[in-house]
């Protein structure tokens, strides 16, 4: 029943939160806000973006979960709570064919208070990544074809499509370390290199939240070594006689975190700015 369903979620998520004035078992929810509130929802439906054959249920609402978390990170912002709807039977727990999952998520900018947006590059700014490319696309493959057996042979892969780290630390610390200096532009890869970095350029007509684009027309020269990629995913490429950089740069749903700035000040938040990638000005 539906007030079993709560119970149960009850006893995983606490009432009691700094940020939380009045919680669940009211028509609304009461949030005490400090500073800027970052919100994202997401979707996540059955035979869309999972399948119940190869996500056990604790697989499927941790990712559902994730990957809200992981647009939060991508701004820079530490995750507070969220909302949830079920499609399952009943109130918001609604009836369904199929199993749907909506959840919107809220958190709170770093302290003092900025966020991260996309757009803003400038001609010689370094990319980098925080996070894996391209185990999550592997995992997926393998999971398709073999369902959880793929979890013996595939492990990190596997683990990055069912369970994806969201980077929030990463983001935290980014967010900071634009301060006092011209922000770093972050976005999460939830559609791959190749279809995200487009979006964070501003090459996409898409408006930044500052409501810019990026300076002039950029484009971005990638150099990704082989050695960089985690040993599954060459694996992968070499049995399937594909070339794992590519693949790398074609894989979706990592989460990782995708951004740029000046060499310098990546340099002081991860310490080695010459393993990023370098936009150039097209001409």
């Amino acid at each position: 029943s539906e007030d079993r369903i709560l119970a149960c979620l009850a006893g995983y998520f606490p009432q009691t939160h700094p940020s939380l004035l009045l919680g669940r078992g009211d028509d609304c929810a009461v949030l005490k806000a400090e500073r800027p509130l970052c919100v994202s929802s997401d979707l996540f439906l059955e035979d869309i973006h999972f399948r119940r054959s190869y996500f056990t249920p604790e697989d499927t609402g941790y990712k559902a979960l994730a990957v809200n978390v992981s647009d939060l990170a991508g701004c820079g912002a530490r995750p507070l709570g969220f909302t949830l709807c079920l499609g399952l039977a009943g109130g918001d727990l609604s009836r369904s064919k199929s199993l749907h999952i909506s959840i919107t998520v809220w958190g709170e900018t770093a302290d003092p208070g900025h966020f991260l947006v996309r757009g803003g590059s400038m001609p010689g700014d370094v990319l980098f990544v925080v996070g894996p490319l391209g185990l999550a696309r592997v995992g997926l493959a393998q999971l398709e074809a073999q369902g959880r057996q793929a979890l013996e042979a595939w492990p990190a892969a596997c683990a990055a499509h069912l369970r994806p780290a969201p980077q929030v630390d990463a983001g935290l610390m980014l967010a900071r370390a634009g301060f006092n200096a011209r922000p770093p532009a972050l976005m999460d890869v939830s559609d791959g290199i190749m279809r995200d970095l487009p979006r964070l350029l501003g090459l996409t007509g898409e408006l930044s939240a500052a409501g810019q684009v990026s300076r002039g027309s950029l484009g971005a020269e990638i150099m990704l070594a082989r050695g960089q990629l985690h040993p599954e995913v060459v694996r992968y490429a070499e049995l399937q006689g594909k070339n794992p950089v590519h693949e790398a740069l074609l894989g979706g749903e990592d989460y990782a975190l995708l951004g740029y700035s000046s060499g310098g000040q990546i340099a002081g938040v991860f310490g080695n700015a010459e393993k990023g990638w370098r936009s150039e000005e097209l001409v």
